[in-house]
C-alpha cells in the first residue's frame, strides 16, 4: 500500500470514528425538544395562557379545552417533524459521513461461514429466482437454508427443486408450528445452522453476488456482531402509493438506520441483515410470538450492548417490491405497528445502560400510538377550524408544524433526485407530482393502519398477516442474469463448500 493511500485510510477512519460522538447531541438536543413539548410546565402554559384570554372574551370551557389541546398537538407535532427530518438527513451531513456509510471497499480473503435463512410460505411464484441467486453468491463458504411449512406443497416443492440444482448449496428445513409465522421458522431454521454468521432474507429478495464477500469484510474491519446491509423497494411506478413507499425505504436504509446504530439503539430491518450464529444463539432466538421480530431482535441485542453495523450501498442493496394492493400494505404495516407497540410493552428497552437511548427507544417504539393519534386529529382540527373563532397568536401557533413539514417535502424531492441517480433511474416531472401530491393521503392512509394496529393490540389480536409477492422488481428473470456467476459458483470445489 502507498503513502498516500494509507493516508487515506488513516482519514477515513478518523472521518468514522469521530461521526459517532456527533450522534448523541443531535438525539439530545432533538428528543430534548419533544420532551420539552410534553412536559415543560413553561411550554404548557404557553399554550393555555392564550386560551385562558379566550376565554374571559366569552368562550365556553369546551372550546378552550379544545384550543388547548390543538396548541399542544402543533407544538408536539413540531417537534416530531424536525426530528424526522434531521434522521432524514443524517447520512448527508458531510461527503466524508456518506461515504462512512457504504462498504470500504478493500480486497480480503473471506474469514467467515455463512448460514443464510430463507422463511417462505405460499411464495411459489418467488422462491426459484431467490434461490437461484443466493446459490451465485462469490464467496467460497456458506448455505442456504429455504423453511417451508409442512402443510405449504407448492413452496416446499419450488424450495426441492432448488436444492436439486444446487446440491451443496441448497437445503430445506420443515417448519410444522401451529399457528406459523416468520420467528418461528426462523427459530426452527437455527438448530440447523451450520455457519458462524446467520443471514436472513426474504423470499422474493433480488440479492447481489457480491454481497457475501463485502458483509465479511464488514465484520472484519468493525468487529462487529451484527452488520446489517441495505434494502430498498425498486417498483416505483406501479400504483400511486409505490414511489412513497420506495422513498421511505430510501431515507430508512441510505439514513436514518446509520444514526440509530451510531446511538446503540437500533430496530433492525427485516432482511438482509447477518448476525453472529452464537450471539442469536445465546439471545434464545427471536421472539416468536412478536409481530416485528426484526424490530424485536434488534432492541434485545442493543439492551445486551451487541456492537451493530449498518452499511449501504446502492450497488449491492438487496431489491425488493412494494405490496401489490392497498389492502396488503395496510395489513403489512398494521403488523409492523402492532410489532412496534408489542417491543415497547415487552419493556426489554427499560434496560438500555442511558437515559438518552431509552428516551429514543420510548419516542420509536410509541410512534403508532403517535401516528393513530394524528389520524384521530384530523377530523378534530378541521371540526376547530369550522366551528371556533381562533385567536391569533394561536392560530400562529397552530401553523408551526408546516415548515418543518415543508422542509421534509423538499427533501424527499431531493432525495428521490438522488434516488434516481443513484439506481440508474429517469425520474420524470411526473414522479415529482405524485411524491408531493401523495403525501398527506399517504400519511392519513398509514395513520389508518396505525389506528387498527392500537385497536388489535388491544384485543390480544397477534395473529400474522401475510404480504403477497410477485416479482414486479425483477425487470429479467434471474437466473438468466446471473448465469455467470452460476457458472463460477459451480466451478467451486466440494471441498470448500462442504467447509460450513
Amino acid at each position: 500500500m502507498s503513502v498516500n493511500d494509507s493516508r487515506s485510510h488513516e482519514r477515513a477512519d478518523r472521518a468514522r470514528r469521530s461521526a459517532p460522538r456527533r450522534a448523541p447531541r443531535l438525539l439530545t438536543c432533538l428528543l430534548g425538544t419533544a420532551g420539552l413539548v410534553l412536559l415543560s410546565p413553561s411550554v404548557a402554559r404557553a399554550a393555555v395562557e392564550p386560551a385562558a384570554r379566550v376565554s374571559e372574551s366569552g368562550l365556553d370551557a369546551w372550546a378552550v379545552a379544545g384550543l388547548t389541546f390543538l396548541v399542544l398537538v402543533s407544538l408536539f407535532l413540531t417537534a416530531v417533524a424536525v426530528t424526522t427530518v434531521a434522521w432524514m438527513l443524517h447520512a448527508w451531513r458531510s461527503p466524508q459521513s456518506l461515504a462512512a456509510t457504504g462498504f470500504s471497499g478493500r480486497h480480503r480473503l473471506p474469514e467467515r461461514t455463512f448460514s443464510l435463512l430463507v422463511p417462505a410460505r405460499h411464495e411459489e411464484g418467488v422462491l426459484g429466482d431467490t434461490l437461484d441467486a443466493l446459490a451465485a453468491l462469490q464467496h467460497p463458504r456458506y448455505e442456504v437454508i429455504a423453511i417451508v411449512g409442512h402443510d405449504d406443497p407448492g413452496t416446499d416443492a419450488v424450495a426441492r427443486a432448488a436444492a436439486a440444482r444446487h446440491p451443496s448449496r441448497v437445503r430445506v428445513v420443515v417448519d410444522d408450528s401451529v399457528p406459523k409465522n416468520k420467528p418461528k421458522a426462523l427459530n426452527r431454521a437455527l438448530q440447523e445452522c451450520r455457519g458462524d454468521v446467520v443471514g436472513v432474507f426474504d423470499a422474493e429478495d433480488d440479492v447481489h453476488p457480491q454481497l457475501l464477500r463485502l458483509i465479511d469484510n464488514r465484520f472484519t474491519e468493525t468487529g462487529a456482531d451484527v452488520v446489517q446491509g441495505g434494502v430498498q423497494l425498486m417498483n416505483m411506478r406501479t400504483s400511486w402509493w409505490s414511489l412513497r413507499n420506495c422513498m421511505e425505504y430510501y431515507f430508512w436504509f441510505r439514513s436514518r438506520l446509520h444514526f440509530h446504530a451510531q446511538a446503540r439503539f437500533i430496530p433492525l430491518g427485516g432482511n438482509t441483515v447477518f448476525i453472529r450464529t452464537a450471539l442469536i444463539r445465546d439471545a434464545g432466538g427471536w421472539d416468536a410470538e412478536c409481530l416485528a421480530e426484526d424490530c424485536e431482535i434488534g432492541v434485545r441485542l442493543s439492551t445486551n450492548g451487541a456492537r451493530v453495523v449498518v452499511a449501504y450501498d446502492p450497488e449491492v442493496a438487496t431489491r425488493e417490491e412494494t405490496p401489490g394492493s392497498l389492502k396488503s400494505l395496510y395489513k403489512q404495516r398494521t403488523r409492523w405497528n402492532q410489532g412496534f407497540l408489542q417491543v415497547l410493552r415487552k419493556g426489554e428497552w427499560r434496560r438500555l445502560p442511558t437515559f438518552r437511548q431509552r428516551l429514543m427507544a420510548r419516542y420509536l417504539l410509541t410512534m403508532p400510538f403517535l401516528q393513530a393519534a394524528t389520524g384521530v386529529m384530523i377530523p378534530i382540527s378541521v371540526l376547530l377550524m369550522l366551528t371556533a373563532k381562533v385567536p391569533t397568536p394561536i392560530a400562529l401557533l397552530t401553523f408551526l408544524p408546516l415548515a418543518p413539514t415543508v422542509v421534509s417535502l423538499v427533501v424527499e424531492v431531493a432525495g428521490l433526485g438522488d434516488f434516481g441517480r443513484v439506481y440508474g433511474m429517469r425520474i420524470r416531472m411526473r414522479d415529482y407530482a405524485r411524491l408531493l401530491l401523495g403525501s398527506f393521503p399517504y400519511q392519513v392512509f398509514l395513520a389508518a393502519a396505525a389506528i387498527r394496529s392500537v385497536v388489535r393490540e388491544l384485543r390480544g389480536d397477534g395473529s400474522w398477516e401475510k404480504t403477497e409477492h410477485s416479482n414486479v422488481h425483477r425487470s429479467l428473470p434471474v437466473v438468466a442474469q446471473l448465469r455467470p456467476q452460476l457458472q463460477t459458483a459451480n466451478a467451486v470445489s466440494l471441498g470448500e463448500r462442504e467447509a460450513v
